[in-house]
């Protein structure tokens, strides 16, 4: 089976930041240009996820979601990927095993705002995440002392880069994972469908 992703070289450090992006916002802009910059990285993949295991309700169509973060971006080193919908792979830990089966001269960085960091323990295969790629967690409002708490945050303590460090991520093993402060935003996806910015129709 042929799988449709962006162009890589060996060598490259690639961010990947996954989601259902329903809706895209500049939130999402925002912290893939900042982990451009804080992690050292070449390139950022939004990862459109045909559907989050951990929300009861689905997503709008994927295609919808695609066009919608394509007319969002205009960045020359971030791209938008169903490859999750083209692997077939339910759970992060899948994904990421395929990856770098498909791609094993690359470096891969999972991006994650914090919030997600500290429900982390939640996730499945969640250890084996961590023990594959360096994660890179950027701040969100309300979130830094939860995540800095978290069951994740506390097992892998010893993996943590000082921020100082943050741009060295990418060409750490794993595990290793860093926390940035950056420039907070707001936004969220399920505030702009709540307040009807994103119509739940096809």
């Amino acid at each position: 089976m042929k799988i449709d992703m962006p162009m890589t070289r060996p060598g490259q450090v690639i961010g990947l930041l996954g989601g259902s992006f329903d809706p895209p916002h500049a939130g999402h802009v925002h912290i893939s240009r900042e982990a451009l910059k804080r992690f050292g990285l070449d390139r950022v993949w939004w990862m459109v996820s045909p559907g989050n295991p951990l929300k009861a309700h689905g997503p709008a169509p994927l295609a919808r979601r695609m066009a919608a973060c394509r007319e969002m971006l205009d960045h020359p080193r971030i791209a938008v990927t169903d490859i999750e919908a083209q692997l077939n792979t339910r759970y992060t830990a899948e994904t990421l095993r395929r990856l770098q089966a498909l791609r094993p001269g690359v470096r891969f960085v999972w991006l994650m705002g914090a919030d997600n960091l500290a429900q982390l323990d939640k996730w499945q295969d969640w250890h084996e995440i961590v023990g594959r790629v360096p994660l890179g967690v950027l701040a969100r409002p309300g979130q830094r002392i939860s995540a800095r708490m978290s069951k994740a945050a506390r097992i892998y303590d010893f993996a943590r880069l000082p921020g100082r460090a943050s741009r060295c991520l990418g060409r750490r093993e794993a595990p290793a994972w860093c926390f940035v402060n950056v420039p907070m935003m707001a936004l969220s996806s399920t505030r702009l469908r709540s307040g009807g910015a994103w119509p739940r129709g096809d």
